[in-house]
This record gives C-alpha cells, structure tokens and sequence, in this order.
C-alpha cells in the first residue's frame, strides 16, 4: 500500500436538559449536554467517521452500534482511540485533520485548542495536525435555534510503508 486516503465525517445530535455537554473530549460548563447512546460528542463521531471512511471500514455505527451496551455513555475518546488503532494496523498514519462544529451556544472558540490536542493525542499526533473549528449557523435551522449541534470533519491518512 502507497500513498495517501482521504475521509470525511459527519454527525449531529439533539441538545437536551440533564446531560453534560462533551465536544472534543472537553466537558463544557452549559445548561444542556447532546442526547445520545455514547457521550454524544458529534465532533469525535464526525472524526471516527471519516477515519473509518478513509480506511473503508464503514461508519461509527457499524463498529459501536447503539443498541450494544457496552457503549452505554461511553467515552468518545475511547471510541476514537479504538478507530484510530483500526487506521494504524491498516498501515496508516495522520497526515491531518479538520473540523467544524456548528453551535449557537456555548461559546467554543476557547475550547478549541484543548479539543485539538485531545484528539492529537488519540491519534498519536502533534497538535498541529489536528485543526478544530468552530462556528453559528447564523440563528438559522436546528443549531440556529439552539435545538442540537453538528460537525463535520476530513482527515488525510499516509502510507506508513
């Protein structure tokens, strides 16, 4: 195996009373957290995605599926962790990835350093190979009106070989 793959992933979940709000591995201070089988953080799930698209692995959901137990409020990091062994014994390492979460509140773009080095660091990587954007939809559609937050996320995989 030569060269590079790429991947992209997307995902979104429902802002809902009486769960914390993880996005990037960061427990964010909010009133609301995502509504989900897992932890529910749309910003790894996006990045497991597209690692999993990358490597032609299928999706999230094909590896940790929902109506499985054993990833009941399951942390996200260890979810992305296992996909990312997946990439590396597949003869993979990170060439990069970027990311965009979609939220009208809370405010990201403090948090945006740290969720970049959580997934550097799950990835074996340096901070730097890993950008995390975030933006508003401008008060329009489901994030406008606070219902849920989305992300979107490519990455570029490199032959090891």
């Amino acid at each position: 195996m030569t060269g590079c793959r790429v991947g992209c992933g997307f995902d979104v979940h429902r802002l809902v009373e009486g769960r914390r709000l993880v996005l990037g591995g960061v427990v964010l201070p909010f009133e609301r957290g995502l509504e989900g089988h897992s932890d529910a953080d749309v910003l790894l799930h996006a990045i497991c995605d597209a690692i999993l698209g990358a490597i032609g692995q299928g999706d999230i959901g094909r590896h940790f599926p929902e109506t499985d137990v054993a990833y009941k409020d399951a942390d996200s990091r260890t979810l992305l962790r296992k996909v990312w062994q997946r990439a590396t014994a597949a003869g993979y390492v990170l060439g990069n990835i970027d990311a965009v979460v979609v939220a009208e509140a809370p405010r990201l773009a403090p948090h945006t350093a740290q969720m970049s080095a959580h997934i550097a660091a799950d990835c074996g990587a340096e901070a730097q190979q890993v950008n995390v954007k975030a933006t508003t939809s401008e008060g329009l559609g489901f994030t406008g009106r606070g219902e849920g937050i989305a992300a979107w996320a490519s990455v570029l995989l490199l032959s090891s070989s």
